[in-house]
């Protein structure tokens, strides 16, 4: 099997570098990636005002886009913070929360991804499909897999998730009870987690987040997207770890931040139940 040594040196290199990460995220959520950013060692700041996310954007070195809430206003924010972030390279997320939930999402997501050089798309399987349907980058991808990642059909879903980033030309990450994370020629099955990530709100807005930090930290989107993953999971392992009879959701959230606080690179290698698939 290959080395996985690029998981320890993605997150160690965002640890070492600090990247700042501007947020265009949904006010549901936007504390805790404030707060999973600081955790992984990462900085954020939070704009969507169009009249200011460019002199924002411009100081980070990666952007994060979170459809969760929309509004115009923010819409507008989105489209030229990623002009300016494509202008001057930085690494841009795109997460289409709820894509194929309404016109407005699915129409937005596709826009961003059709206008700007998006680095990942990271999102569950039905609003990928949703995505994959809508936008004229990846329009004409045919596989129809379940909803559901399953050992079953992970082969089958992989092959989906890859011709999606061949058509977008970005890695794409889906994830669930099993994440893939593919490029145009190759995937990763990640299988860390726990199910209580679903009984929060914001364990895929605090990825994204982090993926956006990754990424600008680590140059290989593929690898940076793939790490990121792993060690959310493995950071939602730990926490479900420490509950005890009285603990719930909130004490839950609070040791997934805990988790993500104290991971080290090589606590992602040792914990990271990653691979490749052929």
């Amino acid at each position: 099997p290959m080395s996985l040594e690029f998981l320890k040196d993605a997150a160690d290199a965002v640890r070492a570098t600090t990247p700042l990460v501007h947020c265009i995220t949904n006010y549901v959520t936007v504390n805790d990636c404030a707060n999973a950013l600081l955790a992984a060692g990462a900085s954020p700041i939070m704009s969507d005002e169009p009249d200011d996310v460019v002199g924002i954007t411009s100081i980070c070195g990666g952007l994060d886009l979170n459809i969760g809430t929309l509004n115009h206003r923010s819409i507008e924010g989105m489209h030229a913070a990623g002009r300016r972030a494509a202008e001057l390279g930085h690494a841009v997320v795109l997460d289409p929360v709820g894509a194929g939930a309404s016109a407005l999402r699915t129409a937005t997501a596709s826009g961003l991804l059709d206008e700007l050089p998006i680095r990942v798309v990271r999102g569950n399987m039905s609003e990928v499909k949703a995505l994959a349907g809508a936008s004229a980058s990846t329009r004409g991808v045919d596989v129809n897999p379940a909803d559901a990642v399953s050992e079953d059909n992970l082969a089958q879903s992989a092959a989906f998730v890859r011709s999606v980033a061949e058509r977008a030309g970005c890695v794409v990450a889906v994830t669930g009870a099993i994440d893939v994370v593919a490029s145009a020629d190759r995937a990763f099955a990640i299988r860390n987690g726990s199910p209580l990530q679903g009984r929060i709100t914001g364990a895929g807005c605090m990825l994204s987040a982090l993926t956006a930090a990754y990424a600008a930290a680590h140059a290989d989107a593929l690898e940076a997207a793939v790490a990121a993953v792993a060690s959310m999971g493995f950071a939602g392992q730990v926490a479900a770890g420490r509950m005890g009879k009285l603990d719930g959701n909130g004490s839950f959230r609070t040791y997934l931040l805990d988790a993500l606080f104290n991971q080290t690179g090589d606590d992602l290698l040792e914990g990271a139940l990653v691979e490749e698939l052929g």
